[in-house]
Formats: structure tokens, C-alpha cells, sequence
């Protein structure tokens, strides 16, 4: 207070004048809010005052003069004042950061310094002060949002910095300049598109070398401005690791931004399928292309080349062979040229023989429809509502068996197999999670497989049996599945029927769809289940068989399912519950038994046959117990419920197709 005294009484006396050296002590008498020790301990604690606060004419004097940094840090300055931060604060931006707002006043610290603001430990909280303050972010400087850093923080880069306290994880200084920090529109910015992967490669000297002499590199060196840079693969701030299931899912989406004409192939794969579900463990771009150093498949170097696609494949597909490594991951069926076995397959095959089933029991089930409409209408409607009296034993144990064995296993393989052919719909990806993600899908799937052989082989083997043992009844008559001049008859005269010209054919044992609805699963399941093995043991399969030979088997597994599934639950439902006459469900397959009035009704030819014969009383029965009873509703019910659910899903996804 001494030298206050003194200085003020001196105003009086002569003119106001600055000492030429004007020591610190001499100031802090009058400025107590600056910490002594802590203005000592700085890196500046050797200067005065007077050195930082060199406009200063008065003593006393009412305001501290603004400080000018560049008379010790002039280049410095001058970055500062280019930059974003500096061109703000030129603008009058309050918010924008000044020299003090990252160094502090009177403690500067070196960065060196542990406690220090500027230490790269520090650094990252030191710029989210700012930058993830979202009342700071609200002017009228454009700032990157909030979750940018907190991307920065939850990303490799900020938790090997502050979670492990790596000196060499890179913070927002190393990557966008401590002084000289320039939007990424800047062509001279550290972070504008040409030059990020110099500024990646400032740590990752390795990949960027790598990265040089990839097909992505040689754009990046002719400038090209479309070529992707490391930021165009890996996110800038939340960078993730690359064996992490959010990076390694998220790849084929970085991939077809530019490299849209493939994306479709890739997703129409099992490759794509299964990552669309987030099967980590599937094949996604970079496995097989490699992540920096990705050539054309001429250069001898490439991991797609021949030369190199069994050693790529056999990552993944241990003692994969020559053959195995002509697989396509890309093939086409629309393209003749790249993929011709699929194209030929597909167009030719496959493709007319869904449109040809669809058309044909399309335009027959339209028809039934509006002449059943009619005969309600009219009260023409047959109603059989008794369940007493004298039954029909229509079906014996092992038919009924079978059949319960061949709803379960279909609708198994249905449920767990057409999330791979909708995996990029949301049903197909929450009936994917419901059966605990593709892993455990996949083997929920062949199960249900092999309980399809099994009673595949129990059925063949039955009429082995009976042919051997001289039954042919099963194979030709009135009792076949087989198909007869009869059905044809039949047919014609369900069209006159449909049309209202002639009265409703008379039908046998069997009618013309039942006979189609048998040979539907007596063709699909041999031509879906080699397929599907096929698919299952590829390795093996081409040992002796091209790699192609497994994108024709996913084709054709894929799209005879397709046709399965949608005959089923569309045609056969129909045919066999839905329709007025039996809705809204037909228990005689799960009981065996129909009441006589109704059997009389629906198949009058083999009733007349039957008393003809003098054999009618050897089909004669009770009526089923209340527990079949029960048993035929709840699993009924069940089946048809999961069947029109799925089919549903597929006609709303095949119309959103169409309607988009």
C-alpha cells in the first residue's frame, strides 16, 4: 500500500508517467485477484507486468490495457488469427476461443506441464468447454454439435487418451492444429480432404504407405476429390476399432457410398444377408478386398486376383480349394456377362416357374372366391356342423404323423430362413433377433432340416414298403397321389363350375390341388434340401463341383423356398381352411376322422366306390375325443396363424416394392 501511497501523491505533484521497469510486486499490490504463487510459478512468472500489459500510460490507471500476445508470439499470432477461432473473434464472436480462453491469464503452464490447460491429457476436456457446451454452440459461428466430441471421447482415439492415458493417442490439437485451426473446406486445413490421410499418417506411417499404393490411394494422389480418404471409411471422431461389430457392420455401408452398382450383389449374398442381421463373423468389403490395400483383381498383388482368392477365402473357409475360390460374392442373375449360370437359372427357371405357380393358383383361387361368395349369397353354402354320429376314418396315425412333422419342420425353416431374404426389412431383422441372431438361427434351421429328411425318408420308405409288399394302389387308381386323366376332368369341370357353367365337379379320394399340394413337397424337398446342403458343406461340394455351383444351389434354395412358402400359406391355406366351406380351420388332418355327411358331401365319388365295394363299414369310426379335438384347434390355429403372419409380410414387403 506503500508504493500506492506514494504513486498517487506524486500524480499531484508531476506529470502521470510509467517507470521504466515496473515491477510485478509493485502491481499485485493493487491487483490481489492474482495468485501470486501461481503468477511465479507460470512460464511467464520471470516477466513484469508491464511486459504482457505494455499499453499502460497512466499510473494509476482505471483498466488493465489489452494484452497483446504477439510481441513475444507473433507467427503464432498470426496463426491464431487466421484461424477459425481468431477470424470469430474478429467478427465480434464473444464465444469464439482466445489465446487466454486455452492458456489461461496468469498461470500459463508449459504444456509439458501436467497440470497444465494445454497438456495433451487435458486437451480434449479443454476444447469440449467449448465445444460440447450447447449454449456456446448457439452463435452465429457454425460449431461442430455437441455429440461431436462426445463421439471423439467414446471413440478409440479419446479413450486411449483418457481412459488409458496413451501419450501417442492422437487429441483434437494433433489432427486440427493448435493454433492454426482451419475449417475442413480449406484446402491448406490439416483435416481438408487431401490432406487428412497425411494427417492420419502422421501415426499410422504403416497404412498410409499401404494406402499409397491402393486403388483408393492413387485417387487420392491425382487429387481426385471423389477418391476416399481414411475419414471416408472411419468416422471422424468416434472412430471405432475396426474389429468391433458397430465398425465391421457399418463398413458395407461406408463401401456403397461410392461403390453403389456392387452394393446390391454384395447384399443379395449370404455374406450381405447375415451382416444386414449383424453377424459380425460374416464377410463384409475390407475381408476380402483388404482395408488399405485394395487393388484390381489384374494386379498381381491383390487379394481378389486368382492367383490370391484361395488364400483370401481360406480366412474364413478353412481347406478351401481352387474350385471353392470360383465362387462369385457378387454374382448377378441379371447379368449374362459376370454371372451367366445364376442369369440363366433365374430368367429361364426359376423366375417363370414362380410366375407360372402364382398366375395359374392366383386367377383358380380368385375364382373359387367370388363363386363361393355367390353360393353364400344364395344359401347355397353345404353347413356341417354336427359332431356326433357316424364318422369317417379319412387319414391313419402315420399320415397324421408325417403331416404334424412336416407343419413343424416348415414352418421352422420358414420362420429362421426368410430372415436372410428380408434382412433388410425391419420384420426380417426382429425375427432374426427373436430367434437370437443368425448363429443360432442357422442351427435352429438345419435342425428343422434334418427333421425334414427324416420324415422325408419315413415316407419314402413307406411306399417302398407297399410297392414291394404288391400294394399299387398307392402308385395308380383312385387311391394315388398320382396324377390321372381324371384330374384333368376334373379341372375343366371346376373352371365350368367357377363360370357357372355346369354344376361342382364330383370328386375321389384326392383331389387335383391335393395331388399338386403333394408333389409341391414331394419335388421342393429333395430340390431345397440338396440345395441347402449344398450350402451347408461348401468345402466339400467343391471338391468336386465349380464355386459357381454355389451361387446357383443359393438361388435356387432360396427361391424354390420362396415359391414353398407362398404356396403354402397362400394356396394350400385356401384350398384347405380358408375357404368358406372349411374356415376357419379343417381339423381332419390333425383328428384322421370327418363326420359321414360331410364325407358323403365333398367326396361323393369315393363314398358311391366305397358302398359299391361293400367297404364303407371298414372306414366307419367314432368321432373324435375332446382332447383331438383340442389338440387340432391349438396346433391348428397355431401353424395357420405363424404361416399368415409370414405371408403377409411378404406381400407387404413385395408391394412396398412396387409402390416406391
Amino acid at each position: 500500500m506503500r508504493t500506492l501511497f506514494i504513486a498517487t501523491l506524486l500524480s499531484f505533484v508531476i506529470p502521470a508517467a510509467v517507470p521504466a521497469q515496473l515491477a510485478s510486486d509493485d502491481c499485485l499490490g493493487c491487483h490481489d485477484t492474482v495468485d501470486a504463487k501461481k503468477f511465479t510459478a507460470s512460464i511467464h512468472g520471470s516477466l513484469n507486468c508491464a511486459d504482457c500489459h505494455a499499453s499502460i500510460k497512466d499510473v494509476p490507471h482505471e483498466n488493465i490495457a489489452k494484452v497483446d500476445c504477439s510481441t513475444c508470439h507473433e507467427d503464432v499470432v498470426k496463426q491464431y488469427t487466421s484461424s477459425v477461432h481468431g477470424t470469430a473473434h474478429a467478427r465480434g464472436d464473444k464465444a469464439a476461443a482466445t489465446c487466454i480462453d486455452c492458456h489461461g491469464k496468469h498461470d500459463i503452464l508449459p504444456k509439458s506441464d501436467p497440470q497444465s490447460k494445454t497438456n495433451r491429457f487435458h486437451v480434449p476436456q479443454l476444447c469440449a468447454s467449448c465445444h460440447a457446451n450447447t449454449a456456446i454452440t448457439k452463435t452465429h459461428t457454425p460449431l461442430p454439435p455437441p455429440e461431436v466430441i462426445q463421439k471423439y471421447f467414446d471413440g478409440v482415439h479419446g479413450k486411449a487418451t483418457m481412459e488409458k492415458g496413451l501419450n501417442v493417442a492422437p487429441v483434437c490439437s494433433d489432427c486440427h492444429g493448435a493454433h492454426n485451426v482451419l475449417p475442413k473446406s480449406d484446402p491448406t486445413s490439416s483435416i481438408s480432404h487431401q490432406n487428412v490421410p497425411t494427417t492420419c499418417g502422421k501415426c499410422h506411417e504403416g497404412i498410409l504407405n499401404l494406402f499409397r499404393e491402393s486403388s483408393h490411394g492413387q485417387a487420392w494422389t491425382k487429387n481426385n476429390a471423389g477418391g476416399p480418404v481414411c475419414s471416408s471409411c472411419h468416422e471422424a471422431h468416434g472412430i471405432k476399432g475396426t474389429q468391433t461389430a458397430g465398425f465391421r457392420l457399418g463398413m458395407v455401408g461406408q463401401c456403397s457410398n461410392c461403390h453403389a452398382a456392387e452394393a446390391p450383389t454384395y447384399r443379395d449374398s449370404f455374406h450381405g444377408q447375415a451382416t444386414e442381421l449383424g453377424f459380425v463373423a460374416a464377410a463384409e468389403c475390407s475381408d476380402c478386398h483388404t482395408p488399405h490395400l485394395n487393388l484390381p483383381k489384374s494386379d498381381p498383388r491383390s487379394s481378389i486376383n486368382p492367383k490370391n482368392r484361395v488364400k483370401t477365402c481360406a480366412k474364413c473357409h478353412a481347406n478351401a480349394t481352387p474350385n471353392f475360390a470360383t465362387f462369385q460374392p457378387h454374382a448377378d442373375p441379371h447379368n449374362a456377362k459376370t454371372s451367366p449360370q445364376v442369369y440363366y437359372v433365374y430368367n429361364y427357371l426359376m423366375k417363370w416357374l414362380l410366375i407360372g405357380v402364382f398366375a395359374f393358383f392366383g386367377l383358380h383361387m380368385l375364382l373359387w372366391i367370388q363363386r363361393s361368395i355367390v353360393m353364400l349369397v344364395r344359401g347355397e353354402m353345404p353347413k356341417h356342423e354336427s359332431t356326433e354320429g357316424t364318422w369317417v376314418l379319412r387319414f391313419r396315425k402315420q399320415t397324421m404323423f408325417t403331416h404334424i412333422a412336416l407343419v413343424v419342420s416348415f414352418l421352422g425353416l420358414a420362420a429362421t430362413g426368410l430372415p436372410l431374404m428380408y434382412s433388410d426389412h425391419p420384420w426380417g431383422k426382429a425375427l432374426a433377433k427373436f430367434f437370437g441372431g443368425v448363429g443360432v438361427s442357422s442351427v435352429i434351421h438345419r435342425t428343422f432340416a434334418v427333421v425334414t429328411l427324416g420324415y422325408a425318408l419315413y415316407h419314402l420308405i413307406f411306399l417302398l414298403r407297399a410297392f414291394f409288399k404288391g400294394d399299387r394302389s398307392l402308385f395308380w387308381g383312385p387311391n394315388s397321389l398320382m396324377p390321372r386323366v381324371r384330374d384333368l376332368v376334373d379341372l375343366k369341370n371346376m373352371l365350368k363350375w367357377f363360370f357357372y357353367l355346369g354344376p361342382r365337379p364330383r370328386f375321389d379320394r384326392y383331389t387335383y390341388w391335393e395331388k399338386f399340394d403333394y408333389f409341391a413337397v414331394f419335388w421342393g424337398v429333395p430340390v431345397i434340401g440338396l440345395s441347402g446342403l449344398m450350402l451347408w458343406i461348401p468345402q466339400v461340394v467343391t471338391r468336386v463341383l465349380p464355386g459357381w455351383a454355389l451361387n446357383v444351389a443359393m438361388l435356387v434354395h432360396g427361391d424354390e423356398a420362396l415359391l414353398a412358402i407362398g404356396f403354402i400359406f397362400t394356396f394350400h391355406f385356401f384350398h384347405t381352411h380358408l375357404r368358406p366351406e372349411a374356415f376357419p380351420l379343417d381339423p381332419v388332418m390333425f383328428t384322421g376322422r370327418m363326420p359321414l355327411e360331410r364325407f358323403r358331401d365333398e367326396r361323393p365319388d369315393e363314398y358311391a366306390r366305397l358302398v359299391e365295394e361293400g367297404r364303407l363299414h371298414e372306414y366307419l369310426t367314432t368321432p373324435p375325443t375332446e382332447q383331438q379335438v383340442a389338440f387340432a384347434r391349438w396346433f391348428g390355429f397355431t401353424a395357420l396363424t405363424i404361416g399368415v403372419l409370414l405371408i403377409i409380410a411378404i406381400y407387404a414387403t413385395l408391394l412396398s416394392k412396387f409402390t416406391h
